[in-house]
């Protein structure tokens, strides 16, 4: 897999997959702009890189807002000329409650940045990649995207969407020379995760597979990282509107 010369944005880039999936992706030759709603993480984790002797810049953003959205498309564009690579990856978890407990509140923020944010980035991305007649985009759902998760009802609507859009996409640009495939993470070992078995203790409730997990243990963030890049290059030259588990056999 090689990605020299070409030109990688991702969203979430500040920790997690996002910032596992940056590193791996400036490893194998691509330009990168990170963009992360925390500046502080997203400065790290373009450190990282400049250290492992990559290059990229970082763009503080809210990926629920239309402008800033804009103007990480815009900025990736005036520096770099193109974009080539687009992991659609900045998501948030829902806090964990009953059903009709559930705030309309923590609704609207869950939908905001999960489904409305990967809209946004495919939205103004896709307008780049059209006219350049080529390009890949990965999305992160989720494996709450394919099956229900207990007490995040909301959290696996958003995920399920995201899968939606990633195939409607998928479609209308099949043959415009541009892939959109979806990754779905199960169990991974990132700071949004931590503390979700604290959580479901909190609510008096564990599902069965959480603590021990199916291969008995859970994922590093840089073992989706490889999925990302995979997907990113032209390794992956047949794949759109593929909805790719990683989750170590959770849903089976």
């Amino acid at each position: 897999m090689e990605l020299t010369n070409k030109v990688a944005v991702i969203t979430g880039a500040g920790s997690g997959i996002g910032r596992a999936s940056s590193m791996k992706l400036a490893s194998i030759g691509a330009k990168v702009v990170l963009v992360d709603f925390n500046k502080e993480a997203g400065e790290e984790t373009l450190k990282l890189i400049n250290e492992q002797g990559g290059q990229g810049i970082f763009i503080r953003a809210d990926v629920s807002k239309s402008e800033d959205v804009q103007n990480y498309v815009n900025q990736a564009v005036e520096v770099y000329g193109h974009i080539d690579v687009f992991f659609n990856n900045a998501g948030i978890i829902q806090k964990f409650a009953p059903f009709t407990s559930i705030e309309e509140s923590e609704f609207d923020r869950i939908m905001s940045v999960n489904v409305k944010g990967v809209f946004l980035g495919l939205k103004y991305v896709l307008k780049v990649m059209d006219k350049q007649g080529s390009g890949s985009v990965i999305n992160t759902a989720s494996t709450a995207g394919i099956r229900s998760e207990h007490s995040v009802a909301v959290y696996s609507a958003s995920k399920h969407a995201v899968i939606g859009l990633t195939k409607g996409a998928a479609l209308e640009y099949a043959k415009k020379g541009i892939r959109i495939n979806a990754l779905c993470p199960g169990g991974v070992q990132t700071a949004l995760t931590a503390s979700v078995t604290e959580q479901f203790e909190k609510g008096g409730y564990i599902p069965e597979e959480l603590p021990n997990m199916r291969m008995g243990r859970y994922a590093a963030p840089e073992e989706l990282a490889e999925m990302v890049a995979y997907l990113a290059s032209e390794k992956a030259s047949y794949m759109t509107g593929s909805v790719v588990v990683v989750d170590g056999g959770l849903t089976l």
